[in-house]
């Protein structure tokens, strides 16, 4: 084995239901956690590791990436459709349904964080639901257009009081775009999207 061999490497195939599912987790989680801390950091400055430190903060972090997770995951999922929907060009909805159930049961392998209360986090799931089923309503999207309606309340969601927040919510769509642009391709490279919606209908 070559040093650099580990480089080459390619990451394993997407080959059933719950190896995509775990991948709309680990995609769902990184979009959301990696903007809130980005931004933590950068506008805290010189502070940020003694904030980062603070319980109290902390807790404000969990709850930031907790409220946001349903937005990662209703746009990794929407992501993820626009890979799956051409291989059933004429079933829509029976391509759809069976990817709504599995993002949904990414959601609910987790217990309501404490820091939410059950109506938020039951107010995040409906939301997510709500999304979901309008993807019926209209073509797949461009990656690009996706994060667009998610960008301004995502950045709400920054743990700090609106008087102290910077408008840098373009910066936070500027990033989810990348990151999803990525997903898709990685989706793309590691998945067969054909048999991955024969595998989704087929567990109906």
């Amino acid at each position: 084995m070559g040093l650099f061999d580990f480089l080459r490497r390619r990451k394993p195939a997407i080959r059933t239901p719950q190896e995509l599912a775990d991948f709309i987790d680990e995609q769902a989680a990184f979009l959301v956690q990696k903007g809130i801390f980005d931004y933590t950091r950068a506008r805290s400055g010189h502070f940020s590791k003694v904030m980062l430190a603070d319980p109290g903060f902390q807790a404000s972090l969990n709850r930031s990436r907790w409220r946001a997770f349903p937005l990662g995951l209703a746009m990794v999922g929407e992501t993820v459709e626009t890979v799956l929907a051409p291989q059933a060009p004429g079933d829509r909805r029976g391509e759809l349904d069976p990817l709504i159930r599995l993002i949904l049961s990414v959601h609910d392998r987790y217990p309501r964080p404490p820091e939410l209360t059950d109506e938020e986090w039951t107010a995040g799931r409906a939301d997510l639901v709500l999304h979901l089923e309008r993807l019926s309503t209209h073509p797949p999207k461009r990656i690009i257009d996706i994060p667009v309606p998610f960008a301004e309340r995502y950045f709400s969601l920054m743990p700090f009081d609106k008087p102290f927040l910077t408008p840098d919510a373009p910066t936070a769509r500027s990033f989810m775009q990348l990151h999803l642009i990525k997903v898709q391709e990685e989706l793309l490279n590691r998945m067969d999207a054909g048999e991955m919606v024969t595998q989704l209908q087929s567990a109906i």
